[in-house]
């Protein structure tokens, strides 16, 4: 099978991740893939770029990196030539702005489009412009793609016009499935790990800890990422004098390994599409607390079942979760042996291809 899969960029995001991972399974397994990152500065990729994904940087195609009306229409040329030599069966966009793109990029072309929304879209914070982008272009695809059923139910009234709306979470990289927690001496990690930026909220994760750490001096927090909000939050740190117990690590290429050396993980987003981190530490075998933000924990956790969900921004009630976190290690461990089996039975690699073929078939893909 041919397929195209454009996206945004290859950095260290989590859609980044998740289109790294599909492509390179789909090339695994023998199917010839197309990887085209439209961000108009180039880059290289955080992740590994398995052997025979070829990837086409769509500046480097359109030869500049100039911005304006015209080199959009330049790059939206340039995007349908790459499109028309590949030949694909099918043609995958991620991410609003790159959805757009890819449907008038590719209008009146045979190859059936699936474009994917990463986030909650009733949540997300986009431009007037792009949300009115959205809601004009999205009816032109064959189908939207979403991560989880609460946010399918969501999307008519949104998007009007809808031929299809699928659902297909994230996988659990094999690789989760190889590390797993481990018991070690010395000091506990209660790890966050994801962008510094203000819809993460990592600093009510600050605030919280601070709350509980008078009475659990064995316990550290890591900060695992990149942002925006990392002088506030450094700000912050120095303000409740906790530069010795709360640390900023900075962007990692190996959070599985990261995760298998904590011993909690907590996520305070104000708003989600399908956690990543979530779903990873999970599958490491961490005990994890996270509010029950749209969308991604409650699906994720089996409805709270293998993690503590937090009501969204109650702010005693995360401080609470953590102190009964850190406080009790058999609650720790069942948390994290139950969590381990349930994303890795639930949301394997090979389950979720296996939804992909599905929405292939069902938007006349050729396989």
């Amino acid at each position: 099978m041919k397929i195209v899969m454009i996206t945004s960029s290859l950095g260290a995001g989590g859609a980044e991740r998740v289109a790294t991972t599909l492509c390179n399974s789909w090339i695994a397994r023998g199917d010839e893939v197309m990887l085209i990152p439209t961000f108009s500065g180039g880059g290289k990729p955080f992740y590994a770029i398995g052997e025979g994904l070829r990837v086409v940087y769509l500046a480097d195609a359109v030869g500049s990196r100039s911005k304006g009306p015209l080199a959009y229409a330049r790059r939206l040329l340039a995007l349908r030539g790459l499109i028309v030599g590949h030949a694909p069966d099918v043609i995958v966009s991620f991410l609003p702005n790159v959805n757009v793109a890819t449907i008038l990029s590719t209008a009146f072309l045979p190859q059936p489009l699936i474009i994917c929304e990463r986030s909650d879209p009733a949540a997300q914070p986009l431009s007037s412009f792009w949300k009115t982008a959205c809601r004009l272009t999205y009816r032109l695809a064959d189908m939207l793609a979403v991560q989880t059923e609460g946010v399918a139910a969501k999307v008519p009234a949104l998007f009007p016009g809808l031929k299809r709306v699928g659902v297909v979470a994230n996988p659990v990289p094999a690789a989760v499935g190889l590390n797993h927690k481990r018991h070690g001496a010395g000091r506990k990690v209660l790890l966050s790990l994801g962008r510094l930026s203000s819809e993460k909220q990592v600093d009510r994760i600050v605030d919280a800890f601070a709350a509980a750490a008078g009475q659990f001096d064995q316990w550290e927090l890591h900060l695992y990422g990149e942002g925006p909000q990392e002088p506030a939050l450094r700000a912050q740190i120095d303000a409740l004098q906790l530069q010795e117990r709360v640390f900023i690590k900075g962007r990692t290429s190996e959070p599985w390994q990261v995760m298998a050396g904590a011993d909690a993980f907590v996520m305070a987003s104000e708003y989600e599409g399908f956690p990543n981190a979530l779903l990873e530490a999970m599958g490491v075998g961490l005990p994890c607390v996270a509010f029950d933000c749209p969308s991604g924990p409650r699906e994720i956790s089996g409805d709270g079942e293998h993690a503590i969900l937090v009501p969204l921004n109650d702010q005693p009630a995360l401080a609470a979760a953590l102190a009964r976190l850190m406080g009790d290690e058999q609650l720790r461990h069942t948390l994290g042996q139950g969590a381990r089996k349930s994303v890795l039975d639930k949301f394997s690699l090979a389950a979720v291809l296996a939804r992909w073929d599905q929405l292939f078939k069902e938007v006349g893909a050729a396989t």
